[in-house]
């Protein structure tokens, strides 16, 4: 067996602390070869030349330039996968979901106080991060038509007319999510049926996603709250750290938050929320998996399927990272398979039969 040559990591932050504990952090995976370290972008610019690396760790907030400008000329002139390090703020939320708008791969959490044990405590995570960036696909920025043509539809929603209540689409995503959710919400009607969705983020982050993906979707986009009826019309995602289970409640679905240990190592899980809509929706329910490291939905999608809902994931050439989808493909979880830019159109038409 050959074994593969470990992933070059470049890092680029202003603080010497930060540079110094996510190289030592990195450098213990012998899966990973730090390259270099560079203290604000116009230096990380002259290291990528001369060292080539396959991975960029990048801070948001750094003198010179900020790491939104440098990330947006990267993408544009020398795309290369990048981990953003982010504050666990309110402000920092927003930055981070900029930055995986422009094309950062995924992101991790830079504790505001005792930066050193909290870097420690992320540190697998870490890792496993910029292993899965080595590996994904990123591009120039603009190089994306599908999702361009469907935000130019998005603007004027469909006028199809569903049987609102006889569906329920519940979604699942982890890395590069944010912008595939954001994608597929954009081209669904306002009047489509009711969708749920897991998205791996952290608890800080979960009310700027949402109010994002509101501003992009003709559909009512939330967090949800205990308790709360399912309607058509509006997608639902778990507030901060918790799961979100779909329950039946006479002929109606309703949300329920969920403060139980995570699954998969993760909260919210999308299995979690797939097994819930399979046991309170069976084959009313259709099934999507999209971009995303990991496992975490491959067998809630194979429950799904077996109560009889259509199931589909994000194919591998439009995937970020085609972990969660691939997982489901090989546990035979899925029943198809489609570029991103197809899947909404693909979700109302299920919808309809």
């Amino acid at each position: 067996m050959t074994l593969q040559p470990p992933c070059r990591v470049l890092i680029v932050d202003d603080s010497a602390l930060v540079r110094q504990l996510l190289s030592e952090i990195l450098a213990r995976d012998p899966g990973i070869e730090v390259v270099g370290t560079a203290a604000d972008p116009l230096l990380a610019r002259e290291k990528i030349k001369r060292l080539n690396p396959d991975v960029l760790t990048l801070d948001v907030e750094m003198p010179r330039m900020d790491g939104l400008a440098f990330l947006e000329n990267l993408m544009r002139l020398h795309p290369l996968p990048v981990v953003m390090v982010s504050s666990l703020t309110e402000r920092g939320a927003d930055t981070t979901l900029q930055a995986l708008a422009l094309g950062a791969v995924d992101f991790i959490a830079k504790p505001k106080l005792d930066v050193a044990r909290g870097l420690e405590s992320y540190a697998d995570e870490l890792c496993e991060k910029v292993r899965a960036a080595a590996r994904s696909r990123v591009r120039a920025i603009g190089a994306h038509p599908g999702n361009r043509r469907l935000s130019a539809q998005s603007t004027v929603p469909a006028p199809t007319r569903f049987r609102t209540t006889d569906r329920l689409i519940a979604i699942g995503a982890s890395a590069g999510g944010t912008e595939a959710l954001r994608v597929v919400l954009e081209g669904m009607p306002a009047d489509a049926p009711a969708i749920v969705i897991t998205q791996h983020i952290p608890a800080s982050f979960s009310r700027a996603f949402a109010e994002r993906l509101d501003r992009h979707s003709a559909m009512s986009v939330r967090e949800a709250t205990d308790g709360e009826a399912i309607l058509p019309g509006h997608a639902y995602l778990p507030p901060g750290g918790r799961h979100l289970r779909i329950i039946r409640d006479g002929a109606r679905w309703r949300c329920r938050i969920d403060d139980s240990a995570p699954v998969n190592r993760h909260k919210p899980a999308v299995d979690v929320l797939f097994r819930s809509v399979a046991l309170a929706a069976g084959a009313n329910a259709i099934g999507a998996i999209l971009t995303g490291m990991g496992d975490d939905g491959a067998r809630g999608l194979l429950e799904l399927k077996q109560a009889g809902a259509p199931t589909l994931v994000q194919d591998e050439a439009t995937s970020v990272v085609w972990g969660m989808p691939g997982s489901a493909v090989r546990l035979g979880a899925a029943e198809e398979m489609l570029p991103l830019e197809q899947i909404a159109s693909r979700l109302v038409t299920l919808s309809q039969s």
